[in-house]
């Protein structure tokens, strides 16, 4: 069985480092990759509506000199006729070298890995976890921060089904002098086992509260989410909670100077449009930051290097 990335903790502490290592070494010198993948096929299988975790993908293959294979949505693929996740890993594993994929329903990308015969990453899974857009905040964090240690990080908006959230919460907690700020409408709260695997069994200090206003004061990050309308199964809910939070130039007032504030995307209206032009704004380095990080990863997994002494 090939190597696959499903959640962060695959991946060891040293390997995190390497891979954003490497994204810094493509940002420097994106020549030297050019060719890294030449021959090499992505195929992207994405069942669930997806714009930058896609394009990220297939941009990072053609940035690499590879091709790419795509599905977007069960109705265009055999899903469509009941075709098991299982067997469309394995089938398509006969024509591409690595695939990524997306699922609505959580595990799927983990069963895709048991039966594929090449490298699976898991792009999103239900309300599982999304490594890949954990290992662009991560870059992103690094690149403004300088560290991923000793920071206070603020988590806001839906905690309960973010995967971004869940994956980052996981990936953070294992770095030195972390803090987190929970910052949700009770409804969405960080699930119970979340916090105990990520939180309390490694003593992380954290507090939960429901105003934003109170917190942003304190954080060296701040991580805004949408409220998501495909997890609800009840629409009331969903239109009460959507605009729980919406960040304004006017509450960052109270923030530090260099605050990173951050977001997955896509936004709906919890970040005012105004906030763009604060440059304490990171969101969209995050975009291009995850085209970069995608590239490491799939050399990883790949076994491939750039040119030059790492050949």
């Amino acid at each position: 069985m090939s190597r696959s990335v499903i959640d962060v903790p695959d991946l060891s502490l040293e390997e995190i480092s390497a891979l954003m290592d490497t994204a810094e070494e493509i940002i420097a010198r994106p020549d030297d990759f050019a060719d890294a993948c030449r021959r090499k096929k992505l195929a992207t299988l994405f069942f669930e509506p997806s714009t930058r975790t896609r394009l990220s993908f297939e941009a990072a293959m053609y940035e690499l000199g590879g091709q790419v294979l795509s599905v977007t949505g069960a109705g265009t693929s055999s899903a469509a006729k009941g075709e098991s996740v299982a067997d469309t890993a394995r089938t398509v594993s006969c024509y591409a070298d690595i695939i990524a994929m997306r699922h609505p329903r959580e595990g799927a990308a983990l069963v895709a890995a048991r039966s594929a015969t090449v490298p699976v990453i898991n792009a999103g899974d239900g309300g599982h976890c999304h490594p890949t857009q954990t290992l662009a905040d991560l870059l992103t964090i690094r690149r403004e921060k300088g560290r991923l240690g000793n920071l206070t990080v603020g988590l806001c908006g839906d905690l309960k089904f973010g995967r971004t959230v869940h994956s980052l919460l996981n990936a953070m907690s294992r770095y030195e002098g972390l803090r987190f700020v929970l910052i949700s409408p009770e409804e969405l709260k960080v699930p119970s086992y979340v916090k105990s695997d990520a939180l309390k069994k490694k003593q992380i200090p954290y507090t939960q509260t429901t105003s934003l206003e109170d917190a942003i004061g304190e954080l060296d990050i701040l991580y805004m989410t949408r409220v998501q309308k495909e997890r609800f199964f009840n629409e009331e809910d969903y239109l009460r909670l959507r605009d729980s939070y919406i960040l304004t130039p006017e509450k960052l007032k109270n923030a530090k100077k260099d605050l990173c504030i951050m977001h997955p995307l896509p936004r709906v209206n919890e970040i005012s449009v105004a906030v763009d032009r604060d440059p304490r704004a990171c969101y969209f380095k995050q975009v291009l930051n995850g085209k970069y990080m995608r590239m490491a990863l799939i050399l990883l997994l790949l076994g491939l290097t750039g040119k030059g002494d790492r050949a």
